[in-house]
This record gives C-alpha cells, structure tokens and sequence, in this order.
C-alpha cells in the first residue's frame, strides 16, 4: 500500500469521523461574525457531544425496536459513506468500494431509518419533519442523480475515483454540462446539510423546522449519534464537492492541500448564504430544486448535441 494511500485513509477516518464536528462549528462561528455577535466557538459541537454522552438515556413510551436501531443505524451507514467517499481521488480498497449509487443508498438509509422512527412513536413534530423531510429529498435525491449523471459522462462509469479524475482537469470550467451539474450539486449540498434557504438548522419552531423534527424525540447517546451522523454528512457532501466540481493538481500532496483550503472556504460560503439569504416558504423548495434539475438537464442536453467537445 502506497504512502498516499495510507494517508487518505487516515484523511478519511480523522477527518471524516473524527474532526467532522469542526464543520458545522465553523459555519456558526462565521455565522455569529458576520452578524455581529459572539456566538459559540468552532468546537462548541464537541462540548455538545461530550455533554450528551454523559447524560442518561431517556425514550419515549411506546415505541419499538425501530426506534432502538435508527440511532447506530444512522450512524453506521454515514462512517460507511465516509469510507466510500475518497479524499483527494486515492481510498484504501474499503470493503463499500467508490460507487456513487452505493453512496447514494448509503446516504438515504438513515433519512428513511429516522422517518420510520417518526412513525414508530408517532409524535407530532416528528412526524410532520419528517413527512417534510421525505417530501423535499423526492427532489433533493433526483437533483442529485442528474447531477451525477451529468458528472458521470466524462468518465464513463460511476466510479467516484474515475469520476474525480474525469472532473479534474482545468478545460473542464469551459464546458456547459459541468457548470450545471456544479449548480445542481451545490444545490443538493444545502439540503443534506441542512442549510438555509432550504432549511434553518437553528431553530425548533414547528413552522420552520425539517430536519430537526425527527431528532426530538431522541437524547442522551442516541441523539449524540445523530448529531455525529449530521457532522459527518457535511464532511461527506463537501468533501464530494470539492472533488467532483474543483479542478485538481496532478500530485497527491497539492490536491490534499485543496481540500484543506477548500472545505473551511465551503462552511464560509454556507454561513454567507445562511447570512444574506432567507428561509424559503416549504413549498418554494420544490420549485428551487426542480429549476436546479432543469439547469441538469440543459447540461445533460448540451453533452449529447456535442458541445463538449
């Protein structure tokens, strides 16, 4: 096994288990400063991971096993999806390979575990976030499927390497279907982080909240591993981000370095939209998304008329 090899694996487990709370404690830290308040350091999801492993475990009455398995589930899908996702196009030969069918799977596994949870003990904000939830990722999902779709004809495959590879060259900025692919994932990207317009992660008010709906009823460990869940899919769409829409160096060493810089400039830009723009109405959502895949399929459109060439 090559050096580079062995250190995009340990890029993958530091970063993507251990050091992914730091992303969402970087976009509130430069939230709270560009709107002028103090605001909570960046590894003030640390603190709120650490206190919620120390307090006892409490679950609402009835409920089932589904609602037992959902926390771990979740958790376990994401750490595979980390794995799946290579940093800087080299991975370890992981036992969940590079395919992005499989990390689209890996990723809707736990949004389809927490609204079966939702149903399990059938309180009311969390049924109606997660009914909100499953509405939105019918978009969301097909959004992201044109998008790779569109990324994907470079390449040939699915292949999360090979597409990297495909996607990093620098003629890639001249051609129309990458430009709307990149518009249809960075779309996708504020909706699996849970960002505004799409949704407002900091607040529980029923008419507003998505994502937060399904985790009331959770706390202690269980809710730990879903904000741990939540951490690591912002490492996960990111990462993903910066590979398939950024043109890369040939070396290992200075498409490592990319990512570095990219990923805390990606919280800086999700706190600028989450700063300067507003929570869209729930059913403008839809619409927003459906434009996004329409801007995809111009793309898909202007690679089969041959304007790739």
């Amino acid at each position: 096994m090559s050096a580079a090899t062995v250190a995009s694996g340990a890029a993958q487990l530091l970063g993507g288990v251990c050091a992914a709370p730091l992303l969402p404690g970087l976009i509130q830290r430069a939230k709270a400063i560009m709107q002028g308040r103090p605001g909570p350091g960046i590894v003030q999801p640390y603190r709120e991971l650490q206190r919620l492993w120390h307090k006892q475990r409490v679950a609402p009455q009835p409920r089932t096993f589904i609602y037992e398995v959902t926390p771990p589930l979740a958790a376990g899908a994401t750490v595979a999806a980390v794995l799946l996702v290579p940093v800087a196009n080299v991975a370890p030969p992981w036992p969940v390979g590079s395919d992005l069918v499989t990390l689209f799977g890996l990723l809707a596994l736990p949004r389809f575990a927490l609204a079966l949870s939702a149903w399990d003990t059938g309180g009311a904000f969390g049924l109606m976030g997660a009914a909100r939830d499953l509405a939105i990722s019918v978009w969301a999902e097909a959004l992201l499927l044109l998008s790779l779709v569109v990324l994907a004809l470079g390449a040939g495959t699915t292949d999360l390497r090979a597409v990297s590879a495909a996607t990093a060259t620098s003629h890639i900025w001249t051609e129309p279907a990458h430009w709307a692919a990149a518009l249809g994932l960075v779309l996708w990207v504020l909706v699996e982080t849970g960002r505004q317009p799409i949704d407002n992660p900091d607040t529980h008010l029923e008419l507003t909240m998505i994502h937060e709906g399904p985790l009331l009823e959770y706390a202690g460990p269980d809710l730990a591993y879903l904000q741990w869940s939540a951490a690591m899919r912002h490492w996960i769409v990111l990462v993903l981000a910066t590979d398939l829409i950024l043109p890369a160096p040939h070396a290992f060493a200075l498409r490592l370095l990319e990512t570095a810089i990219a990923l805390p400039l990606w919280c800086v830009a999700l706190a600028v939209i989450e700063t300067f723009q507003a929570k869209m109405r729930l059913l403008r959502v839809p619409l927003l998304l459906g434009a996004g895949g329409t801007v995809c399929l111009l793309g898909l459109g202007s690679w089969l008329l041959g304007a790739h060439t």
